[in-house]
C-alpha cells in the first residue's frame, strides 16, 4: 500500500467517525429536547392542577362537610399523634377524602376528617 492509499483510507475512517459523532450529537440532542419538553408540560400540568395548590389560588373555598375540630395530638402517642396532628394542619384536604372502613355508614361519618374528631382514626 502506497502512502497515498493509506492517507485516503485514514482520510476515510475520519469522515466515518466524523459523520457518526455527528448523527450520535443530533439523537443525543433531539432526546434532551424531548426530555425538557416532557418536563416542563409536566411541571405545567402539576402547577395548574391537584391538590397542592394553596387555597388563595384555587378559587372559592368549598364549603367543609365536618365542623368538629379534630382531637388534640397529645392525647395520643407514635403514629397516631402524628396523622392527628396532619389532620389538624390540612382538615380541607382531608374534608374532601372518603374514608374507605366505610364509617360514614357505620358511625355517621361525613368524610376522612370526621374520623379524627371522635378517635376512630386511632383505633
Amino acid at each position: 500500500m502506497g502512502k497515498e492509499q493509506r492517507g485516503s483510507a485514514q482520510a476515510k475512517r475520519r469522515r466515518a467517525r466524523f459523520r457518526w459523532l455527528a448523527a450520535a450529537t443530533v439523537v443525543l440532542l433531539g432526546v434532551i429536547g424531548l426530555l425538557l419538553a416532557w418536563q416542563a408540560r409536566t411541571a405545567g400540568r402539576l402547577a395548574t392542577s391537584g391538590p397542592a395548590l394553596s387555597s388563595a389560588t384555587a378559587g372559592p373555598a368549598v364549603a367543609r362537610r365536618e365542623t368538629r375540630p379534630t382531637l388534640d395530638p397529645a392525647r395520643f402517642v407514635g403514629k397516631a399523634a402524628l396523622t392527628h396532628q396532619i389532620a389538624r394542619e390540612i382538615p380541607d384536604t382531608l374534608d374532601q377524602l372518603y374514608c374507605y372502613c366505610e364509617c360514614d355508614k357505620h358511625v355517621g361519618h361525613k368524610s376522612l376528617l370526621s374520623c379524627y374528631t371522635d378517635g376512630h382514626a386511632a383505633t
